[in-house]
C-alpha cells in the first residue's frame, strides 16, 4: 500500500472513530443515528473534493467500516474521541476548512438524528468544536 492512500485509509478510519463516539456518547447506538451516518459518507462524503478514483471510494468506505466494528465491539467513545484528537494533530494537513465544515455537519446530524441531542452528545460536540478549531 502506497504511503498517500494509507494515510487516506486512517484518515478515514478515524474519522469514523469520531462518528463513533458521537453515536455511542450516550451508551446507545440508535438505528437513525446509523442511518444518517451511512446517508451522508453516500452522499456528503463522496462528493467532497469531486472523488473520481476507487481507491478513494473504498478509502472512504473505512469511516462506516470503522464505525461498525467499534460498534460492534462496544469500544470506550472517549477512546475513540481521543484517538481522533491525535491523529488530527499530527495530520493538521488533511484537515481542510471544507473538511472540517463536513465533519461538524456530520457530527450534527448523527446527534440531531434521534430525538434530539442529549447531554453527553453535547459534551462530545463541544469537545469536537475544540479540536476542529485548534
Amino acid at each position: 500500500m502506497n504511503s498517500t492512500l494509507e494515510t487516506q485509509s486512517l484518515f478515514y478510519q478515524n474519522l469514523g472513530k469520531l462518528f463513533y463516539a458521537i453515536a455511542a456518547a450516550d451508551k446507545v447506538i440508535r438505528e437513525e443515528e446509523v442511518k444518517k451516518l451511512k446517508y451522508l459518507v453516500n452522499t456528503e462524503w463522496l462528493n467532497l473534493g469531486g472523488v473520481k478514483e476507487k481507491s478513494e471510494v473504498d478509502a472512504m468506505r473505512q469511516i462506516k467500516i470503522t464505525f461498525d466494528q467499534l460498534a460492534a465491539q462496544t469500544q470506550n467513545p472517549n477512546d475513540c474521541m481521543a484517538d481522533f484528537k491525535l491523529f488530527k494533530k499530527a495530520n493538521e494537513n488533511l484537515f481542510t476548512d471544507d473538511v472540517k465544515q463536513l465533519i461538524w455537519k456530520t457530527a450534527n446530524a448523527i446527534t440531531k438524528s434521534f430525538s434530539g441531542r442529549n447531554k453527553s452528545e453535547l459534551i462530545l460536540l463541544t469537545e469536537l468544536g475544540i479540536i476542529l478549531r485548534s
